[in-house]
C-alpha cells in the first residue's frame, strides 16, 4: 500500500509537538528544586545517559556550557568501566533515560548515591528504578513514540531535549546571563562576531580619506581616488568632521555644474552626515548602513574624525 509522505511527516510533527506541550504538567516543585540545586552547586553538572539519551545528554551539556553552567558529559556505559572518576564531590549528576531500567543505569545509580552527589533523574517511566532512586525526578513521559512501531526514540528524546533547554534557560535567568556573557563563550563564527566585534576592530585597517574645508574639487577627487573608499571626509584644522563627500555626490554635482574650477569641498559635501563611534558593535554599523541605504559611515569620537567603516568590511567579516 502506498504511503502519503506528507501525512506521515505531519503525524510525526503532531506527535512531537504533543510530547513538548505535555511537559507543561511536569514543571513542578521537583523542577524548581533541580534548577536551584544546579544554580547553587560549587562544582559542575555531570550529565549521563546511554543510547539516544546519551546523545541528548551531550547536547544539554553543550547548552549548559555555552550559557554559563559548567557541565560535562559522562557516558553511562563508560562510567561503570572507569569514567566514574569524572564525578567530583561538589558535582550535581543528571541521568537521562526513557525507561529508567537500563542495566548500566541500575549499576550507575547506587554508585552516584554512595558518592553523596545530588542525583537528578530525567526519566520517562515514573515507576522505574531511576525514578524511585533519584533524589530529584524530572518527568519526561510521552504517550507514544512517533516511530510507527512505537519503539525508536523520537518523541521521548524531543521531550528530554526540551526539558534540558528549560533547565538551561531558567539557570540563565537566575544568573542574569546577558548577551555580553554569551559572547565570552561564543567568540568564533558569525554569532560571536555579532556579539563582540566593534567598529574599532574594522575601520583602523582602512585608509583615512580627508580634505580640509576650502580645498578644491580637484583635491577632493585626488584624495578619493588615492584612498579608494568612494568617500572622503571634510574636516577643519582640528580634524573635526564637517561633512562627507561620496562618489555619488561627485556624479550629481558634475551633472548639474558646467564650470567646476571654482567648486570647493564645502560646496558639495553633506553636512551632519551619519556617523558611528569606535566602541559601537559592528553589527550596529551594519544596521545603520541598511537603514539609510548607504555603503560607508564616518567614525567619530566627540566630533573628531577617526576614519571610515565600509560595507565591505562587514561583508569580509561574515556579518552579512
Amino acid at each position: 500500500m502506498a504511503i502519503s509522505i506528507k501525512q506521515v511527516a505531519l503525524k510525526t510533527i503532531e506527535l512531537e509537538a504533543r510530547s513538548i506541550s505535555g511537559l507543561a504538567s511536569f514543571i513542578n516543585e521537583d523542577f524548581e528544586t533541580a534548577v536551584n540545586a544546579i544554580a547553587n552547586m560549587k562544582g559542575r553538572v555531570v550529565v549521563s545517559g546511554i543510547g539516544k539519551s546519551a546523545v541528548i545528554a551531550q547536547k544539554i551539556v553543550a547548552t549548559f556550557n555555552s550559557t554559563g553552567t559548567p557541565s560535562i558529559f559522562m557516558h553511562a556505559a563508560d562510567a561503570i568501566h572507569g569514567d566514574l572518576g569524572i564525578v567530583q564531590q561538589d558535582d550535581v549528576v543528571i541521568i537521562i533515560s526513557k525507561s529508567g531500567e537500563s542495566p548500566e543505569i541500575k549499576v550507575l545509580v547506587p554508585l552516584i548515591k554512595n558518592f553523596g552527589n545530588i542525583l537528578i533523574g530525567m526519566v520517562g517511566n515514573m515507576e522505574s528504578y531511576l525514578a524511585k532512586n533519584a533524589r530529584i525526578v524530572l518527568n519526561t513521559t510521552v504517550e507514544q513514540e512517533a516511530c510507527p512501531n512505537n519503539l525508536a526514540p523520537t518523541t521521548s528524546t524531543t521531550a528530554q531535549l526540551v526539558m534540558g533547554d528549560a533547565l538551561a534557560v531558567c539557570l540563565m535567568e537566575l544568573k542574569g546571563f546577558e548577551s555580553d556573557d554569551f559572547a565570552k563563550f561564543h567568540p568564533g563564527g558569525t554569532l560571536g562576531k555579532k556579539l563582540y566585534l566593534r567598529v574599532a576592530d574594522l575601520f583602523a585597517g582602512n585608509e583615512k580619506p580627508g580634505v580640509l574645508t576650502g580645498q578644491s574639487l580637484k583635491e577632493v577627487i585626488v584624495e578619493m581616488t588615492a584612498k579608494r573608499l568612494g568617500i572622503t571626509a571634510v574636516v577643519d584644522n582640528e580634524d573635526m568632521l564637517l561633512g562627507i563627500i561620496t562618489d555619488g555626490d561627485l556624479r550629481r554635482m558634475l551633472e548639474k555644474t558646467v564650470s567646476i574650477e571654482t567648486v570647493k569641498a564645502d560646496d558639495i559635501m553633506t553636512s551632519n552626515p551619519k556617523t558611528i563611534g569606535p566602541d559601537e558593535l559592528a553589527v550596529n554599523a551594519l544596521d545603520e548602513l541598511r537603514k539609510n541605504g548607504i555603503s560607508q559611515l564616518a567614525v567619530t569620537e566627540n566630533g573628531k574624525y577617526l576614519g571610515i567603516i565600509h560595507l565591505h568590511d562587514l561583508i569580509r567579516e561574515g556579518l552579512i
